[in-house]
């Protein structure tokens, strides 16, 4: 800290974590350690999957393979810090990384809010306008679409950053958190941030409630669509490439609104930090299985590698 007349500015904070479960932190470490290396063993193994596999060329699976990156990111931005401070005394970070974390975090969040609408888009069009899919999801418009949601989260980011760079922490730099999120810092600023809430609920707006509304609004169509599919077998079939990207938009919006606005404390309690494993760390582990599991495509892709490496 750097003292200045009556104003002791922070320079760092501290980030309690799970500390306060001396008993368990061996467990908790091996957990987050075996999760990590899972998400970046699945969401890297699919991104080279999609990438070998000339019959994975398709959208779906160029925005899935973009999802795989942002959650290697998303995860990679909190986790490797907390298993880092897991046996470690003082769990110290600096305010540049404290910001250089948030704002990778809320990119790659952002980024996935966004690609998640692409995606339903581009579900809508198959189901929806089969004949003309080809040509609606040319490659062209899947690059801007993907492009798009990359530069959509780095805008709200930059501006989340903007508004970090005018905070002034002058008081307690304890986070009751194991990462450095905008509710904490919110908190722990002794300035007025009345801005930043009212930019927050903005772009919670715009990235959220907007971006659900879109999906919703496509499986409306989608549904409307798959009703009108007089085969039981071609129901199932359209409903089956639909359902992976259903569960996964589920699991990421209803944990994320649950964790930034079930509480007014900024998130801070000890149940809120425990939500916020499963929206962090749970789900980029969770959405490589979602779409692989009972794939056919991808268990094909699987088997033609392995086809090749026996030809070898």
């Amino acid at each position: 800290m750097i003292g200045g007349g009556n104003i002791t500015e922070i320079t760092y904070f501290i980030l309690l974590g799970f500390s306060d479960f001396p008993r368990v932190i061996a467990v908790l470490f091996a957990v987050f350690l075996v999760i990590y290396i899972l998400t970046l063993t699945c969401n890297l193994s699919l991104i080279i999957l999609i990438g070998i596999d000339s019959h994975l060329h398709t959208p779906m699976y160029f925005f899935l393979s973009n999802l795989s990156f942002m959650d290697i990111c998303y995860v990679t931005a909190t986790v490797p810090k907390l298993l880092y401070d897991f046996f470690r005394e003082q769990k110290i970070i600096s305010y540049v990384d404290c910001v250089i974390q948030n704002f990778v975090f809320s990119t790659m969040g952002l980024s996935e809010s966004c690609l998640m609408t692409a995606m339903a888009y581009d579900r809508y069009a198959a189901i929806c306008n089969p004949l003309l899919y080809s040509s609606i999801m040319s490659p062209a418009l899947c690059g801007r679409m993907v492009l798009g949601s990359y530069l959509a989260g780095l805008s709200g980011s930059i501006s989340y950053l903007c508004f970090l760079s005018k905070f002034q922490f002058c008081g307690s730099n304890v986070i009751n958190h194991f990462f450095c999120d905008m509710p904490q810092l919110l908190v722990l600023s002794c300035t007025d941030t009345f801005s930043a809430q009212l930019f927050t609920a903005l772009s919670t707006m715009i990235f959220g409630i907007l971006n659900v509304s879109i999906i919703m609004i496509s499986y409306v169509y989608i549904g409307i669509s798959i009703l009108k599919i007089t085969s039981v077998k071609g129901r199932s079939k359209a409903f089956t490439t639909c359902a992976s990207h259903l569960t996964a938009v589920s699991l990421f919006y209803t944990s994320g609104i649950f964790v930034y606005l079930s509480s007014s404390s900024g998130g801070s309690s000890t149940f809120d930090r425990f939500a916020s494993v499963f929206y962090t760390v749970m789900i980029p582990m969770l959405n490589p299985l979602i779409y692989s599991l009972r794939n056919k495509d991808i268990k094909d892709a699987l088997k033609r590698l392995q086809k090749m490496r026996a030809c070898r």
